[in-house]
């Protein structure tokens, strides 16, 4: 078979419009204005189509242009097809104007309880004709090439190329443990106790390094590389960790407020917390942005997510 046989050809599409337009008004003139074209011009490409298909598709006089047997058939047989084209323009003319179709989108499991997971509800009651597929990887990807809409990470993470929009709450470091370990191994009251203490760490997935705890106080800073006999790559897990009382855990307000509310953590050295690089949606182009991420950027930018995700769903990690 040649690469071309059997497929649709651009020539066979050639003098449609103007066919269907000469049909309908029964006259050249009539669908050369419908058109927007010269009434020669219409004649020209209905000449070009009779040829093309071997067929006299009108009757021509002085005073009237009717359809022949044939060319009545011929319209016939091509309506359908071309009320189903129109309709497809109509629907995608429609999803150009209005935030509806699927969002993919890629985010760490972070991301997605400080800045998603409060807000989600209300974003779908919002944008009913909008389908989310939210994609919980902690791995940087190429969103391009992997066919999402958008990604969320940590602003120090995002690529230059990317347009980034800042969204969730503002971000710091928490030093947090169960009142049980602080009972029974004392409370630190300066950041170097912690080489004390057993201390959980977090090894990045991406860069593979274990996470150096940063403090900040008076102008003096300290990077820690604590002691402990865990470590984990999930949030989730070193969470769980702590709260079953195993050790003290270095993590970002938002994701364990809850926790600190309830009293089933406790939050110490908090005034050498430092702030932290907050989280940013990021997508390739600013000028391609389709209704439906547009929607989700001002959602994000109007409803901060202030109120603590929900607390049943500490799973370990992919």
């Amino acid at each position: 078979m040649e690469p071309s046989e059997g497929l649709l050809r651009q020539h066979q599409l050639d003098g449609m419009a103007a066919f269907l337009a000469v049909a309908e008004e029964k006259g050249f003139s009539a669908a050369a204005v419908r058109l927007g074209v010269s009434p020669s011009a219409v004649s020209q490409a209905i000449r070009q189509l009779e040829q093309r298909l071997g067929l006299q598709l009108f009757n021509r006089t002085t005073r009237s242009v009717n359809l022949t047997e044939v060319g009545a058939r011929y319209l016939e047989r091509i309506l359908p097809a071309v009320h189903e084209l129109m309709a497809a323009a109509d629907d995608l003319g429609a999803e150009a104007e209005k935030p509806a179709g699927l969002l993919r989108l890629n985010v760490p499991r972070s991301g997605y309880m400080i800045a998603l997971q409060p807000v989600l509800r209300k974003f779908l009651a919002a944008y009913p004709d909008i389908r989310l597929e939210i994609i919980i990887e902690s791995q940087l990807i190429d969103i391009v090439s992997r066919g999402f809409d958008a990604g969320i990470r940590f602003g120090d993470l995002v690529e230059r190329d990317m347009v980034a929009v800042k969204i969730g709450p503002a971000l710091s470091a928490h030093i947090v443990a169960s009142p049980d370990y602080l009972a029974r191994r004392g409370v630190p009251k300066h950041p170097r106790d912690l080489l004390e203490h057993e201390c959980i760490n977090f090894r990045h997935v991406t860069s593979g390094q274990i996470e150096r705890w940063e403090f900040e106080k008076d102008g003096e800073k300290i990077e820690l590389n604590v002691g402990g006999r865990l470590t984990f790559n999930d949030s989730a897990a070193l969470t769980q960790a702590a709260l079953d009382g195993l050790g003290i855990a270095y993590m970002i307000n938002g994701y364990i407020d809850r926790f600190i509310d309830d009293g089933r953590l406790v939050r110490v050295l908090g005034d050498w917390s430092p702030p932290l690089d907050g989280l940013y949606l990021y997508f390739p182009d600013r000028r391609g942005v389709p209704p439906k991420l547009r929607a989700l950027i001002d959602f994000l930018r109007s409803e901060p997510a202030t109120e603590h995700p929900a607390t049943n769903v500490w799973v370990v990690s992919e």
